[in-house]
């Protein structure tokens, strides 16, 4: 295949990666018509048909699955050359994806990173809010940000926060109209606001501990997030009970906008640590934006 055709590769790697020409024209820039074109282009080229079309979804065919896996990791190594001959330069610099929940994204990594960022204007960094338990390394992210005790064994991990505790919560309007919960189980006869994990499509179960016994309690109410932030404020506008992590409650608590009951039958989980494959080439940069991370007593 000539050179020039290099480029009609990197498109089918995007297609075939995001299972979609939408999404893959937008990272490539291109249009939907134009990329469709060039996959048509390489399969006729190739005599051989590499994905599968339907009005609902795109997947490579056997053929083309053999020709991601060969070919994607290439391209994959010459991006990470190139990102390293750039930290050569004077100034650290370099693209860094993260991949964690908005919790993480919000009381963790964003305040780090407004004051990392500043001194070296040459590092981006992309943090995509999921909450998902993604492969990163095949979703091709260079780090994740999970609690400790969710982080692979053959992973590096780096804490970057202290341990978590969560809080179940309400409006006082709400325990006007229903006595406070004293232990888990009494959740039962409570309107509560859950969480949906996207990993498995189920709703959270409440992690309860007291002790040395642990429970974990299913609940039931009128609203399901797929985040925190829009728990919070169901359960201010006195929706329901909410799990929420502490820090998100402490200002509403001492403002009196929220109740907080069953303190002492919620545990301490092992803080949220940034997460990398330990195969991983460190750049300059990544090793700097790790140790701007680091958690520090």
């Amino acid at each position: 295949m000539a050179r020039e055709n290099f480029n009609d590769l990197l498109a089918f790697v995007m297609v075939a990666r995001e299972r979609s020409f939408t999404r893959a024209a937008a990272q490539l820039g291109v249009s939907q018509s134009a990329l469709s074109h060039t996959i048509r282009g390489l399969e006729s080229r190739l005599g051989i048909r590499l994905l599968t079309r339907t009005t609902r979804s795109v997947s490579p065919t056997d053929a083309g699955q053999r020709l991601l896996a060969t070919v994607a990791p290439r391209f994959d190594e010459i991006d990470s050359e190139l990102a390293a001959l750039s930290e050569l330069r004077d100034k650290p610099a370099g693209n860094i994806r993260i991949s964690a929940a908005d919790h993480a994204a919000n009381s963790v990594l964003w305040p780090r990173l407004a004051d990392f960022l500043p001194n070296y204007p040459d590092i981006k960094v992309e943090v995509t809010v999921n909450y998902s338990l993604i492969d990163i390394v095949a979703e091709r992210y260079d780090a994740g940000v999970r609690l400790g005790d969710q982080v692979a064994k053959d992973m590096i991990a780096v804490r970057i926060a202290p341990d978590l505790r969560m809080a179940v919560v309400a409006a006082p309007d709400y325990f006007a109209r229903r006595p406070p919960p004293t232990v888990p189980h009494e959740l039962a006869a409570h309107d509560c606001i859950n969480l949906r994990l996207p990993t498995h499509g189920s709703l959270y179960a409440w992690e309860f501990a007291k002790d040395g016994a642990e429970l974990n309690v299913r609940v039931e109410g009128q609203l399901v997030f797929n985040s925190s932030p829009p728990i919070l404020r169901a359960a201010l506008a006195g929706f329901g009970l909410a799990y929420i992590p502490e820090d998100m409650t402490h200002e509403h608590i001492v403002a009196g906008r929220l109740t907080r009951v069953l303190e002492d039958w919620c545990p301490a989980f092992p803080g949220y640590h940034l997460y990398y494959a330990s195969r991983r080439q460190s750049s300059p940069a990544f090793a700097l934006l790790v140790d701007a991370l680091r958690y520090r007593v």
